[in-house]
Order: C-alpha cells, then structure tokens, then sequence
C-alpha cells in the first residue's frame, strides 16, 4: 500500500539536506510543508532556546477521521552527526549508502520518511484512523535535548512508536540511563624546555587519572568513555588546563552511581598529587601551587523499561504478526527520544528502519527493512483504530 519509490526518494531529498545538530531548520521547513500539504496542523515549540539552535521541535497533529480512536504519537529526529555536510546519497542493490566521505544521514532521515509516508498513505488511501500527533524533534545526538525540552503537554496521545533504531526485526523496549561528565584540570604554564620542573602539566595529571579508569564494556549493562580532550596552547608550553568530557550509562542507577565514582575517583586521586613549590631570590620559602579540579556530572537522561505487554508494544508486536514478519523485544545500549517521552507520561517504543553502521561513513540503509517499518507502522495505526476506537 505504500509507495515504496516515493519513499526511496524522499529520504534521499530529506538526506540531501544539511542538518548537524542544532542547524535542523532547513529540514524542518521541508517537512512542514508536507505536513500542511496533508491538511495537517503544525506549530514550533521554543527549545531553540533552551538549546542554542536556529529552530524548534516541529510538532504536527492531523485530525483522525474516527474520533472513537485514541491518538497515537509517532517521532523521528531531524539532526545528523557529523561528518554530515554535502551528503551524496545513492542506491546498489537495494541498499543505500553516501560516497564514503560522509555519514549517509539515515539517522534518522529514514524514519523521518517512514512517517511522512504514512501519513501520505493514510490521507491518499482515505484509511480509517484517530489523531496522529508527530514530534519531529531536533538535538538528538547531543543528548536528546529537543525531547528533554519538548512541551508534552501539547499532545493527547499517551502511547506511541519511534522510529530510531536499526533493524524492525527488533523492539526496543528498554535503553539505559545516562550521565553526562566534564572535568576541568588545572595546573601551572612553565616553559617546556627551559624550567619544566616549574610547571605541573594538566595534560600529564589527565592521562594519569584516565589511564586508570575502567572504560569500555563494564558489564553486561553498563558502559562507560571518554570522548573529547582539549587542552594545551603550545609544544613548549607545559599546559595549564585540559577539558575532558566522558560519559556512563547503565540500565542500573546503582552501577551506574558507581562508575560516575569510580571515574570521579580517577580524577580527584590524580589531582591531589600534584604540586610545586617555586622560590624566588626574596623568597626563602617559597609559594606552592597544587593542581585542582574542577568538574560537572549530569544525567543525561533516564532509563526507559517499557513492558512487552504495553500498548504500543502490543500495537507493533501484532502489526507485525499480521503482516507475516518476527520481532523480538531488544535491549539497548543507547538512548533514544523514548526515553524522555516515557518519562514523561507517554509509552513509547523505538522501532527500527534498517539503518546499520551509524555514525561512520560506511553507514548503510536495506531498503527492504525501510519499507517494513513503514508497512508495520501503518498497521499499527490500523490495530490502533480498529482496537481503540
């Protein structure tokens, strides 16, 4: 019932636009005008503002035409990581990838699509069907900021499916709770070939402490890593400050407590062994100087643990039966919009659209997996009206 050439074509459109995280308004605009091509109501909300971006989440609402049935939200988000610049998308053999020197964007460009056609097909088809309310949010992969800020109070559906995973052969049901680290390491400049011996190098006291950190795969459900140091001015300079920015996540708030300690500890130990004392011909002391640090934890966001026998799982887990596909409920290692929308009050699912190797240039979307999960979610929509309404 769906078009599958449109669909093909306009996640390559969606794909082609420039869209980094915090820059989603481009894209936004497209989408709108979709939406209002289908008569649907659309409206931005402020977390542009709470963000520092150039626009807002994008939420649509097109009025069912069975008022019996209970809205349902679909969500996809509108940001790419980068190298996402210039994206040339294209298509082998059924599977569409970039020219190798970009990320391909079906992350989540594909899911984007997967909802636009539904909608189209919905309208066109004149299918019986309540509200669909639509979350098209930005900032995503910094931390899924725009649904952190979204106004869940401007939407009437208490259940819903996102569309931000891999393979619709599998049901993201639970995902992990996140926090957030940043350290700040200060030490003391001394020219690196003169007088070394004055200095205390950030950069030293860092490596130390992450050396000594348990990174990586900590167990079976928690993880934890480093991913951005900056510091240092000049080769001959010892380096007076260095940011490093990390992250943990767990599916325990206890393991997860723990390894935000343990890499605390790395930090705070490190540091407090650091110091110099500098003396000077009026000095007969002389003055010390100890390192310090300064440091921010946050969460991120909060575990989601959706029970298989929820609504929306039971909608897409019967989708797919009826349709002659398998699911299987899957736990994740990564966060999605459902996570704050759960928390929130709204009982979300993530379903995948076929993307693979994501984040990397060698990222890949099977298209035949791409039109399963927009043929799912139109049955989804079907069983939510027939059973809700």
């Amino acid at each position: 019932m769906i078009d599958k050439h449109r669909m093909t074509e306009h996640a390559m459109d969606l794909i082609r636009i420039d869209s980094l995280s915090r820059m989603e308004k481009e894209v936004a605009l497209k989408l709108e005008s979709e939406m209002k091509d289908l008569r649907a109501e659309c409206f931005y909300d402020e977390a542009w503002e709470k963000v520092g971006g150039n626009v807002g989440n994008l939420i649509v609402r097109m009025e069912g035409n069975k008022r019996s049935a209970p809205p349902l939200l679909l969500s996809a988000h509108m940001d790419t990581v980068g190298p996402g610049e210039g994206i040339k998308p294209r298509v082998e053999n059924g599977i569409m990838k970039s020219d190798g020197t970009t990320i391909l964007g079906s992350d989540d460009k594909s899911g984007l699509a997967v909802i636009v056609e539904v909608m189209r097909t919905l309208k066109e088809k004149n299918l019986p069907h309540g509200d669909i309310e639509v979350a098209f949010t930005i900032c995503e992969e910094v931390g899924l900021l725009g649904a952190k800020h979204i106004d869940i109070k401007k939407f009437k559906a208490k259940q819903g499916i996102v569309l931000d995973s891999s393979t619709p052969a599998r049901l993201v049901l639970r995902c992990p709770s996140a926090a957030k680290m940043e350290f700040l390491v200060h030490g003391l400049e001394a020219h690196a070939g003169l007088c070394p011996e004055n200095g205390i190098s950030a950069i030293e006291i860092a490596s130390r402490a992450i050396a000594q950190m348990k990174l990586g795969r900590i167990d079976d459900i928690t993880t934890a890593n480093i991913g951005i140091i900056e510091g240092g001015r000049a080769t001959n300079i010892v380096p007076n400050l260095v940011r490093v920015v990390g992250e943990a996540r767990s599916h325990s708030e206890e393991q997860l407590e723990s390894q935000v300690s343990h890499m605390r500890g790395c930090f705070h130990d490190t540091v407090s062994k650091y110091e110099v004392t500098l003396h000077d011909d009026l000095s007969v002391d002389g003055v010390t100087y100890t390192a310090r640090l300064d440091e921010k934890i946050e969460r991120s966001y909060d575990r989601m643990d959706v029970p298989l026998t929820s609504t929306p799982a039971r909608l897409v887990t019967d989708a797919v039966k009826n349709l002659g596909y398998s699911i299987t409920p899957h736990t994740s290692g990564g966060g999605c919009d459902a996570n704050y929308f759960n928390r929130m009050g709204v009982e979300c699912v993530n379903l995948g659209t076929g993307m693979y190797e994501l984040h990397t240039v060698n990222e890949y979307l099977v298209l035949e997996e791409f039109y399963r999960a927009a043929e799912i979610v139109l049955e989804a929509v079907r069983l939510n009206t027939v059973n809700g309404g």
